[in-house]
């Protein structure tokens, strides 16, 4: 029984030596740097990968590259922008590792013409240019900008600067001084306002004249 066992050790261990030495290729531990033809200035983030293998890697920021790959591999180097290029691993090696500067070349691409047009028919061109409204000069360009809609359009957008911040935030707090933590005095029961809006009322201050309204003078 034991003979039988080592005989079968014996004849799995040639076999797997024997199959190792007929298919199984070196490893190699490939490492290197991709820089530009042009500038000779590293690559990053170009996809490195084995050809009809699951197997590759991304180069870094500063263009390193390092992975696992087999002698006789045939490495693939893409980027957007660049020619695709090829590597072969050499199968001379005395070490299990192997560094390579790789250079890549850019892939000038031309595109066919293309016209954009603001309109996409003739037909809406030529109604849009016929009937569009379209100031004549400066002054009326100036004119509709400066407009009181469009200023107070624009003043509206416009964030407050430091020292209104500052003034509107003190006087928020002066109010709430000022009130002792009660609620904000209400003008309508201000005997003072009314004497002064009966007053105006009785000189005729808000009586319109023409297309002008006459507010009552402090």
């Amino acid at each position: 029984m034991m003979k039988k066992v080592l005989i079968l050790f014996i004849v799995l261990i040639s076999t797997s030596v024997y199959s190792q030495t007929k298919d199984d290729k070196k490893i190699i531990q490939f490492t290197g740097a991709i820089v530009d033809a042009d500038s000779l200035q590293p690559m990053p983030f170009v996809h490195i990968t084995v050809k009809n293998k699951y197997i590759g890697t991304i180069s870094d920021y500063y263009g390193f590259f390092s992975f696992i790959a087999h002698e006789k591999d045939t490495i693939e180097f893409s980027s957007v922008g660049y020619h695709r290029s090829f590597f072969v691993v050499p199968d001379s090696l005395s070490e299990n590792s192997y560094s390579a500067i790789h250079i890549m070349q850019k892939d000038t691409v031309l595109l066919s013409e293309f016209t954009v047009f603001p309109w996409p028919t003739r037909e809406q061109f030529k109604y849009a240019f016929m009937h569009e409204d379209i100031p004549d000069t400066g002054d009326d360009r100036a004119k509709i900008n400066l407009s009181k809609e469009n200023l107070m359009l624009a003043a509206g957008n416009v964030p407050l600067e430091g020292s209104t911040t500052y003034k509107y935030e003190l006087e928020n707090r002066t109010t709430r001084l000022y009130l002792g933590g009660g609620f904000p005095s209400n003008r309508l029961l201000d005997p003072i306002a009314w004497s002064k809006f009966i007053k105006a009322w009785q000189n005729g201050d808000f009586k319109k004249k023409g297309n002008i309204n006459y507010l009552p003078n402090d």
